[in-house]
């Protein structure tokens, strides 16, 4: 009877090994890289930050826009004249009394 033992050598650990290092950097680096899942999501919630700062600023432009168009030539809201007038110069009407 023959024996026929196979032996394996040094050379497929090594390349195994070589693989799962390759694998394990390969997984570490999708998760935790710079283009990672997590940085995916860090910059999908700074995306989310930044929108909302965005609309907040937009509301502020309209805001103004609608201020400039009432103090222009064209049309003059009297009510916003004088609140600028008192907030600005602090003027007030004759027939006004200042409490202190």
């Amino acid at each position: 009877m023959t024996n026929s033992r196979t032996t394996f050598g040094i050379t497929p650990l090594l390349i195994f090994s070589a693989f799962f290092l390759m694998g394990a950097y390969f997984v570490f680096a999708a998760v935790q890289g710079d283009y990672g899942i997590f940085r995916r999501v860090q910059v999908e919630s700074e995306i989310e930050t930044l929108r909302s700062e965005l609309d907040a600023l937009e509301a502020q432009v309209a805001d103004m826009r609608n201020k400039t168009r009432r103090l222009s030539d064209n049309y003059l809201d009297l009510d916003l004249l004088d609140m600028q007038a008192r907030a600005t110069l602090g003027l007030m009407r004759s027939d006004e009394i200042l409490l202190r």
